[in-house]
């Protein structure tokens, strides 16, 4: 199940695993499962645990090979939005987790692609594809501040960052390894005083942040005096932001864009310098 959408994956799964060797609890479970939409797939535990572990590593493998194609996009000069979308269109691959941003967080990607990399080294193999996907969701983050050190040419002690968006993904306010931590932990070593804002977040993320930063009631509070605002977090409210009026609480018009919500050429216009992920 995914964080947000629980109710709706409980009554429509796209499939239930059922891993058991008792024919009673094949025959009871099955029983259970009648009125739930979804295809069972009946297999051993080792299978089932197996296909758990697998789901969403291959999902992570995506938003990495996302980020990926990001970095290059950066090198080579393309946007990385138009090449994920002419990928995405093609039926065998499709678009669903091809975004990039600053890395994929939370209670289940990082710990079951660790996981089944810690594995397969039980059993003798070496998963070189999961290391990388982890190694690549860690230098998003790194990119995405190295980003932000660039523009200051180095210079960051005393700037105020404003940070929108902390819980790892939208519409939840889970807080478990969100790649918000790791960015304000290493922007703080630079000297940066952090305010940020997140719409449901704001409680768990006293318990988690680093001391120090300073966590504001809006966008707009959280932007005021700050010499640059950085989005971590697609929340719905962030692309519904009235960039005027943000503007007008900034020191220094910068907009670090981490989840590419912004159309670049608009937040240009408006006087932005605008920095996004794969976008040259």
């Amino acid at each position: 199940m995914r964080e947000g959408t629980a109710i709706d994956d409980t009554l429509h799964p796209d499939r239930i695993v059922v891993g058991t060797s008792s024919d009673r609890a094949q025959e009871l479970l099955g029983e259970l499962h009648k009125p739930i939409d979804g295809k069972i797939v009946w297999c051993n535990v080792e299978t089932a645990e197996l296909i758990k572990y697998a789901s969403n590593s291959m999902l992570s493998t995506k938003i990495s090979f996302a980020n990926a194609i990001a970095f290059l996009s950066e090198k080579v000069g393309a946007d990385v939005e138009k090449v994920l979308e002419g990928v995405g269109l093609d039926k065998r691959i499709g678009r669903s987790f091809l975004y990039p941003g600053v890395g994929y967080g939370g209670s289940c990607f990082p710990k079951d692609v660790k996981a089944l990399i810690a594995i397969a080294e039980d059993y003798g193999y070496n998963f070189t594809l999961l290391k990388s996907v982890d190694n690549v969701n860690e230098e998003a983050k790194k990119n995405f501040v190295s980003k932000i050190v660039q523009h200051f040419g180095g210079k960051l002690k005393g700037k105020t960052i404003a940070i929108l968006g902390l819980s790892f993904k939208p519409n939840t306010d889970d807080m478990r390894e969100a790649p918000s931590i790791g960015i304000i932990t290493e922007l703080i070593k630079y000297g940066v005083s952090i305010t940020a804002y997140d719409p449901v977040s704001m409680e768990k993320a006293k318990t988690v942040l680093p001391k120090g930063v300073q966590l504001k009631g809006s966008a707009y509070e959280a932007a005021n005096g700050a010499h640059a605002v950085a989005v971590v977090t697609e929340w719905n409210e962030f692309r519904q932001l009235d960039l005027v009026r943000l503007a007008k609480h900034m020191k220094n018009l910068v907009l670090f864009d981490g989840r590419n919500i912004y159309d670049p050429v608009t937040v240009k216009r408006l006087g932005f310098m605008y920095y996004g992920v794969g976008r040259s």
